[in-house]
């Protein structure tokens, strides 16, 4: 009877199994029907992307046609708002830069590197007007007053700062007044106005400015280029899913196979993407430690 018993019961745990694997098989396909409806969020700031509608557009048409989903651009004026949307699960990705994504890399993931002029790498550049000959370190502008871009930029920020640390000062004592632009581009254009003596940018933005349009640059120039650091990455935020995170990855790495994804490339002045290595940022865990060491005085 016991034998007959268990033999009896295998239908019923068969069709047990059988009802788990359809319930689980159209779960999967509501949740693939749900992700293929709900738009992808991408956080950008000024700090790369000021005023550029146009390139964001093609950007959001290549997502789209590769994802097969919708692509919705979020755009935040600071890193600071960026990275709060991805730790809050309001932005799925973003591009943002070397200095948050180590503060919070247990909390982001990283998704791809950009190549630039070779590699994953770029500088941080000094400017000041072209009528000032003689400065050619940021140490020369002392008393003065200096324009830096984000408090979380490290070629903007970071990079400036440790360069004062490491000559014994730092901006609140250094400069007559120091202030943030939140954009690269309005760096430059502080200097140029006269708004500032000196600043520091991206120099990939200073280098794309130059290249897409030079009138932009005019009456400035660039007196100190800094060691070279990991580019600024794009990330996801680490709950995002495994798949959707590698769709976007795949799309990214792609471009320079289709026309589009090589016009987007051109635009962006990159020369594609890779999919990186946290040791990439290695220099600017270095800065940050130096930066820790010093605690900025109370008019930052």
């Amino acid at each position: 009877m016991q034998v007959t018993g268990e033999r009896g019961a295998l239908p019923n745990r068969n069709r047990r199994r059988a009802l788990g694997a359809a319930v689980a098989t159209a779960v999967a396909a509501a949740a693939k029907a749900t992700a293929a409806t709900t738009p992808l969020k991408f956080g950008t700031t000024p700090v790369f992307l000021d005023n550029q509608i146009a390139l964001l557009g093609l950007w959001q048409r290549y997502l789209e046609q590769r994802l097969g989903r919708p692509v919705q651009f979020i755009q935040r004026g600071s890193y600071r708002e960026i990275v709060d949307l991805l730790l809050t699960d309001s932005a799925d990705a973003a591009w943002i830069c070397g200095f948050p994504f180590l503060l919070y890399e247990q909390r982001v993931d990283l998704l791809a590197v950009p190549r630039y002029q070779g590699g994953p790498l770029y500088q941080s550049y000094l400017i000041v007007s072209d009528r000032d000959t003689t400065t050619r370190h940021i140490t020369d502008l002392k008393g003065q007053v200096y324009a830096f871009s984000d408090p979380l930029s490290n070629s903007g920020y970071l990079v400036p700062r440790v360069e004062l640390i490491r000559a014994g000062t730092q901006p609140t004592e250094f400069f007559r007044r120091a202030f943030f632009t939140f954009a690269h581009r309005k760096v430059v254009e502080a200097v140029q106005v006269g708004l500032a003596n000196g600043g520091s940018v991206d120099g990939y933005v200073w280098d794309t400015l130059l290249k897409q349009q030079p009138q932009s640059t005019s009456g400035v120039r660039v007196a100190w280029r800094s060691p070279k650091y990991g580019f600024p990455p794009l990330v996801t935020r680490s709950t995002l899913a495994a798949g959707e995170r590698e769709a976007l990855a795949q799309a990214l790495f792609e471009m320079p196979k289709s026309d589009a994804g090589r016009q987007l490339l051109e635009r962006l002045n990159i020369e594609g993407f890779e999919r990186g290595e946290v040791r990439t940022f290695d220099g600017i865990r270095d800065l940050i430690r130096i930066s820790s060491r010093v605690v900025e005085g109370p008019k930052a």
